[in-house]
């Protein structure tokens, strides 16, 4: 594996990791196209959406979403890049395809955080006569933050209080490094 593969691996699992969902496509906002060096179909972010077509019936779109640049805009992460894909009829038939620039908020998904792991081995206690024997004891308890999971989104946010959670500047910083490595 050549260190630019590598590398992409690298950066696909860490957007992986990071959740970036991409929301909102708005051509209005498009940035300039310019061409990553990155192998092929790596950075690539399936999207898809449905519309009316001419018939009234539920029209698809299937394509991918290739980040060529991150910025950030009024405290929030923005990645530019170019939409590919094709519009498919109620009938399936291919209405028309798309290779568009586009501009669109990136939204860092957190799904879970760990809030406790403890791990007892086998214990034995002799307090005055009473003799209590436990064996092995596993607790896990683990937080998922999502729309309506109350109690998890507030563990979740107590648990990373004190974390140093970058600004959309930063990260887009960081991932305008790591996609400037891979057009190397």
């Amino acid at each position: 594996m050549t260190f630019r593969q590598r590398l992409a691996t690298i950066v696909v699992t860490l957007l992986a990791a990071l959740g970036l969902v991409a929301v909102g496509a708005n051509p209005a906002a498009a940035a300039p196209n310019t061409a990553l060096a990155a192998p092929a179909g790596v950075l690539d972010v399936p999207v898809t959406g449905a519309f009316t077509d001419a018939a009234g019936g539920a029209g698809t779109f299937a394509g991918t979403f290739t980040p060529e640049s991150f910025a950030a805009r009024d405290g929030n992460l923005i990645a530019s890049g170019t939409l590919t894909g094709t519009l498919t009829d109620s009938a399936g038939a291919t209405v028309g395809t798309v290779t568009q620039a586009v501009s669109m908020p990136a939204v860092v998904a957190q799904a879970t955080c760990q809030i406790l792991n403890l791990n007892l081995g086998p214990l034995h206690l002799d307090l005055l006569g009473l003799v209590v024997d436990l064996n092995r004891v596993i607790l896990s308890i683990t937080a998922v933050s999502a729309p309506g999971n109350l109690l998890g989104n507030l563990l979740c946010a107590i648990t990373h209080l004190l974390d140093g959670n970058p600004t959309a500047g930063a990260l887009a910083a960081l991932l305008n490094s790591i996609l400037a490595l891979l057009r190397q």
